[in-house]
């Protein structure tokens, strides 16, 4: 028998409760407008039926009734209406998105801004949409006016951007009161710390080459075009350079996977347009920086405390010293930041010539240099694991005085390395690369392409590479299907397993007793890599030759 209490059960005679009724939520015509709009501007269906808080499968509806909704709102358009709603072209629409894409990264680099800058760039976006889309979009007229300035900037929540308005602080008085932090603080420049954001085309070559040629006019996204960020700093002394952050818009693009994230030579983060944000800065600092920080000094013998300087970028969150009882966060003013910042003193240009150095080494390597087939096919499988592997080589080649010697502006009595011989010369990193290009069949490369190349990663988007951020790049880097990567065998594998062969040999003649044996073996294998051998010496030549 059943007891009244027995949980899970329901009383014979009780009272059913009626289902509460889903409340269906009214669909307004201006909700229906607004969903076909977002169509004509090409939003996916996924992305407007979160933003306007609809199913998926009543978003798909109402696309399909596109005309009955269209010509149900003209007749429900009251002819007494006042004021008209202006209908906003796709053009326009394109436009504002990319232009606010452009002022996401001029934030992220922390460039001032000025209402004109912005409403030349909003200009020529504007007529480089319009030429795209063809003679159907040419009669709409569009003069970045300051009523669409206010305008956009409402609509957009424009304030949080850094607009030049102020005028320039007194650098002289920052550096003073810098200086008395540090001695307040009795740090050494052992503890003292700065880091930058930086931009990195990562598969990107002198344009004169053929492989940039071919690739510009393949169909498609470019993947000279494929930028990531990295975060790279040290401290003042210069012996101690930090593991970089880098972030780029794919959390496990395929050349990753099989690898184990931590183990990376650097911190890899992602985020859809490959920038910093607070969230990613504020992990980097928790969990990064301050365990560095405390290794470091523990094994150099120095009190576990540590200051950081970083300019006002708005990825640098302002409450980053209530995080941690042992470092001191400081904020370099807006007005003095670029021109005393140690980071952005030449420290990310050397960085990206040793780069694009190492990159070159890597073709010569993996080619010989031999011909144009074997480089394309091998550029071709040059992944972003390859570009990981490069930047870490990169940025392990900065020396130690290139580190320290950025700092005399806002630390001069820091600066111990006075020999200009002891910095990394960036006059003979271009000329190192320039030679390495013409070893690897690129004759056409001189320094002024080099020049090009590295100011290439400085530059703002322009509005073709705005476009192409529109289209999705892969998110892979090679297809499932895709043939296997071409095997080569370089004069450095040959000679790798000749000293394998020779090394197999040794230990079978050191144990055997049996002379016969010893001789036999050891002619069967000379004859049978005897191919190889002639491979490796031809090789040789041709490398000989090129140099």
């Amino acid at each position: 028998m059943l007891e009244a209490g027995m949980p899970g059960k329901r009383a014979l005679h009780a009272p059913a409760v009626p289902a509460a009724k889903r409340e269906r939520k009214a669909i307004t015509l201006d909700i229906k407008l607004e969903v076909l709009r977002r169509f004509e501007v090409g939003e996916k269906l996924s992305q407007i039926a979160k933003a306007l808080g609809l199913a998926v499968s009543t978003v798909a509806t109402i696309r399909d009734n596109k005309e009955k909704i269209k010509a149900n709102s003209q007749i429900a358009t009251p002819l007494r209406a006042s004021r008209l709603t202006r209908h906003r072209s796709a053009v326009m629409e394109t436009m504002e998105r990319l232009l606010h894409v452009w002022l996401e990264d001029q934030s992220q680099r922390n460039v001032p801004l000025s209402v004109t800058i912005i409403q030349e760039k909003a200009k020529s976006l504007f007529d480089d949409l319009q030429r795209e889309r063809g003679e159907s979009s040419q009669t709409e007229k569009f003069s970045a006016s300051k009523g669409w300035f206010v305008r956009f900037k409402e609509r957009h929540c424009l304030p949080h951007f850094k607009i030049n308005s102020t005028p320039p602080g007194n650098k002289d008085i920052y550096l003073e009161v810098l200086r008395s932090i540090i001695e307040e603080g009795e740090y050494t420049p052992q503890q003292v710390f700065n880091v930058d954001e930086t931009g990195l085309y990562w598969k990107r070559m002198p344009e004169g080459m053929f492989i940039s040629v071919e690739e510009k006019a393949e169909p498609g996204f470019k993947s000279s075009k494929d930028r990531l960020m990295l975060l790279l700093g040290g401290n003042a002394a210069g012996d101690f350079k930090l593991k970089p952050l880098l972030v780029y818009h794919l959390e496990t693009p395929k050349a990753l996977k099989g690898y184990s994230k931590p183990n990376l030579p650097v911190i890899w983060r992602s985020n859809k347009k490959a920038w910093a944000t607070r969230s990613i800065f504020q992990e980097w600092f928790t969990y990064f920086f301050c365990p560095a920080v405390e290794k470091y000094c523990a094994q150099n013998n120095l009190t576990n405390k540590a200051l950081l300087i970083l300019d006002n970028a708005p990825c640098h969150p302002v409450d980053l010293s209530d995080l941690s009882d042992n470092v001191r966060v400081e904020y370099l003013h807006d007005s003095t930041a670029d021109s005393i910042q140690p980071m952005g003193q030449g420290i990310a240009s050397t960085f990206k010539a040793h780069y694009v150095r190492r990159t070159f080494e890597h073709i010569l390597e993996a080619t010989d240099g031999e011909d144009t087939a074997m480089i394309r096919e091998f550029w071709r499988n040059y992944s972003i694991m390859d570009a990981v592997d490069n930047i870490a080589v990169a940025w392990e080649q900065l020396r130690p005085a290139t580190m320290n010697s950025v700092w005399k502006k806002i630390w001069p009595e820091c600066v111990q390395f006075q020999s200009v011989s002891q910095t990394d010369n960036i006059s003979q990193l271009k000329q190192n690369i320039v030679t390495l290009a013409k070893n690897v069949a690129f004759e056409e490369v001189v320094e002024a392409d080099v020049d090009q190349l590295l100011r290439s990663h400085e530059e703002d988007l322009s509005n073709e590479e705005l476009l192409q951020l529109e289209q999705e790049p892969a998110g892979e880097e090679e297809s499932e299907d895709a043939p296997p990567a071409l095997r080569q065998l370089t004069t450095g594998k040959l000679s790798a397993a000749f000293s394998h062969f020779e090394a197999g040999l040794q230990v079978l003649t050191s144990n055997s007793t049996n002379d016969e044996w010893k001789l036999k073996v050891s002619r069967a294998i000379s004859d049978a890599i005897n191919c190889y051998r002639e491979l490796y010496n031809e090789k040789k030549r041709r490398s000989k030759q090129l140099s």
